[in-house]
């Protein structure tokens, strides 16, 4: 990816007073402008404020910089108030495909969504979620009953995928994880590795009786009947990191923690 100067940022800071407080030294000290005429954004909180701002700037070819005022922070570089747009200048760049969501709910509406992280479904009261799952419109598994399931991207390998026992994906990875959450039966299906080309296709079962819902990062759709998800290759998002934090070695560094 070529680079170009980087000299007008904008500060977007999540609402706690950290973030907001190193919004504010930043802003005095290198100059912010309004967020459509910066070169890059620089996002200040956690990982949530990340994913919110590679949504908003989806596809503009403005790529995000965040440093970490929040609580995780997987997604973010250490803070630091000196020599930021050295640091920009020789950050490594990552492109990111989201996913999108097709969802059809039970009274037929349709919803379109995309996701960066993850799209997941998940029972909405104590019954067991039914599913069918389709790869490319083959049936692959007629019936899963489980507390839900989830299509993970390799940068949300990471997260919520991660928590349900599901594979780290290196960031380049042309790979999908399908991922079950406290799967019933078949008891022993931990999951899948899809390519990342493929359509999953998945359909609840008993749905009037079991709803589901179906979310795609913050976006939730409550009853859904279908879902259909793929990588987008329409859109993009671009995030940078610290050459010596990378999201390779940060990858690499999850996988060899216990």
């Amino acid at each position: 990816m070529s680079r170009q100067p980087y000299e007008r940022f904008a500060f977007m800071a999540a609402d706690t007073p950290e973030a907001k407080a190193a919004a504010e030294l930043l802003g005095k000290r290198y100059g912010s402008c309004d967020p459509d005429d910066a070169d890059v954004i620089v996002a200040l909180g956690g990982d949530g404020l990340m994913l919110s701002c590679l949504h908003r700037f989806m596809s503009t070819g403005k790529p995000t910089f965040g440093m970490n005022r929040g609580s995780v922070g997987f997604l973010m570089n250490e803070f630091a108030v000196d020599d930021l747009p050295e640091r920009v200048a020789c950050a490594d760049i990552t492109m990111i495909r989201p996913l999108r969501m097709e969802a059809v709910d039970v009274d037929g509406e349709a919803f379109e969504a995309r996701a960066i992280n993850e799209v997941s479904l998940l029972r909405q009261t104590h019954q067991a979620a039914k599913l069918a799952i389709h790869i490319d419109g083959r049936p692959r598994l007629r019936e899963l009953v489980c507390d839900g399931i989830l299509l993970a991207t390799p940068a949300g390998s990471t997260a919520y995928n991660l928590s349900a026992h599901g594979p780290i994906l290196p960031i380049n990875a042309q790979l999908l994880a399908l991922t079950p959450i406290s799967a019933f039966r078949p008891r022993r299906w931990r999951g899948a590795l899809l390519p990342s080309h493929v359509t999953v296709s998945i359909e609840t079962l008993e749905r009037h009786k079991r709803p589901v819902a179906a979310a795609a990062d913050h976006v939730e759709i409550r009853s859904v009947a279908r879902v259909d998800i793929r990588e987008d290759r329409t859109a993009s998002c671009i995030i940078m990191f610290d050459p010596d934090h990378s999201w390779d070695e940060r990858i690499l560094a999850e996988q060899f923690t216990y």
